[in-house]
């Protein structure tokens, strides 16, 4: 589900989500394993080597997509995998694609920089961190809508710079 505006209970309004799931070809290499681990099983029991390869295959195709991390913006604040920051702290994003995006997964990535990109995932967002405290210039993150994810993490650094002026 992406870029929903709905109220998320005391949290605030969900501005964007996502999951960086894996792509159909990674899905595909996991569910190969399970035939893999059948052929090593046959000369012992072909029906345990049926069951187990099964289980194997559907096991490994679970666990990587509940692995996969999420992004996602609620109220004033983008969490991206396990890491979160308020957008007060966040500058104008910026949205990269092709070989724009190449060049910030690679040699243009900042050695400080905190980053989450995915390969088979083209666009990339680069997040400019503006606390004077935080050692960490920018995030980099791997979006499949990178657009959307850009708008909603301006929507949040205006509606966080608004209520800090309100205060």
């Amino acid at each position: 589900m992406q870029n929903t505006e709905v109220d998320d209970g005391g949290r605030g309004t969900v501005r964007y989500r996502e999951r960086l799931s894996p792509s159909l070809w990674g899905l595909v290499a996991a569910a190969l394993a399970g035939p893999m681990v059948a052929l090593v099983i046959t000369p012992i029991d072909t029906t345990v080597a049926l069951g187990l390869g099964a289980v194997v295959g559907i096991g490994l195709i679970a666990a990587w997509i509940a692995a996969s991390p999420r992004i996602s913006v609620i109220g004033t604040e983008l969490r991206v995998g396990r890491a979160h920051i308020d957008a007060v702290h966040l500058g104008d994003p910026v949205v990269l694609s092709g070989e724009d995006a190449r060049h910030a997964r690679g040699p243009g990535l900042h050695p400080r920089a905190w980053h989450l990109l995915r390969g088979g995932i083209d666009g990339v967002v680069v997040i400019p961190v503006e606390d004077p405290d935080d050692p960490v210039p920018a995030w980099y993150v791997s979006s499949r809508t990178p657009d959307r994810l850009a708008a909603a993490v301006r929507r949040a650094t205006q509606e966080a710079s608004h209520s800090r002026q309100l205060r």
